[in-house]
């Protein structure tokens, strides 16, 4: 499920989680290059980076322009309302405060269990159209921490969705063993420079939704974690010899 290779032939359908933001535009890539048709759901749960979701739209219409063999393949997008989760969920990713650790070590914008509440909203619109496999831009090598982002914790949710749906569904995490260096890696093998400028002009990954400075690995505050883990490993992998 980790595989990064780019050459298998297309198998059915996949739905794509779907943010808008460097991973997960990775992601959407990714399945383009192995599912005959990939659906993407995205969800607004409260983000302060609501900007996000402005910029999904961009890149959907741009990821078939970079990359014309999989035009025929994108199919819809979907978009659910999740903002009443958001606000039980509260953490500095869904108000306005400063970011900051807490005292257990995991840093505030962790939203408790919002992987899991996505991959079950996912997985009964997949079951709705017929698609058995979920791809998302989870992370264990460069990530903060957050336990939903483990692949364990995913293969126990792959094993819970099939029991409850009676539905084959495989959760797909193809950044799980990367670096965000590799995940830059991947972005150039994927599309070639044509997508890795889509991802540095169109995504958005910074938690304060700022797009007001164009850095050289795209816009964003510069100092939110999110934006640090994202310029590091742009600058690691731009260090690497060609």
């Amino acid at each position: 499920m980790t595989s990064t290779q780019t050459t298998a032939a297309p198998a059915a359908s996949a739905l794509v989680l779907f943010s808008g933001g460097q991973d997960s535009t990775v992601c959407l890539a990714w399945a383009l290059r192995r599912y005959e048709r990939v659906e993407t759901v995205g969800f607004d749960y409260g983000q302060r980076h609501a900007v996000e979701m402005t910029a999904r739209e961009r890149v959907r219409e741009r990821i078939t322009q970079v990359m014309p063999e999989a035009s025929g393949r994108l199919g819809p997008d979907h978009r659910l309302d999740l903002r009443s989760f958001g606000e039980i969920g509260q953490s500095s990713l869904t108000s306005e405060r400063a970011i900051e650790a807490h005292a257990g070590g995991l840093p505030d914008t962790f939203v408790p269990g919002r992987n899991l509440v996505f991959l079950i909203y996912a997985a009964a619109l997949a079951d709705r159209r017929g698609i058995d496999a979920l791809v998302g831009g989870m992370c264990e090598t460069d990530f903060s921490g957050y336990p939903d982002c483990r692949r364990a914790t995913l293969d126990a949710m792959e094993r819970t969705l099939r029991l409850g749906m009676a539905r084959p569904f495989t959760v797909e995490t193809p950044l799980m063993r990367l670096t965000k260096a590799d995940t830059w890696a991947l972005t150039e093998e994927l599309g070639g420079e044509a997508l890795v400028d889509l991802v540095l002009e169109d995504t958005h990954t910074c938690y304060l939704g700022e797009r007001g400075v164009r850095h050289a690995w795209g816009y964003g505050c510069g100092t939110c974690p999110a934006c640090e883990l994202r310029a590091r490993g742009f600058e690691r992998w731009r260090a690497v010899p060609a």
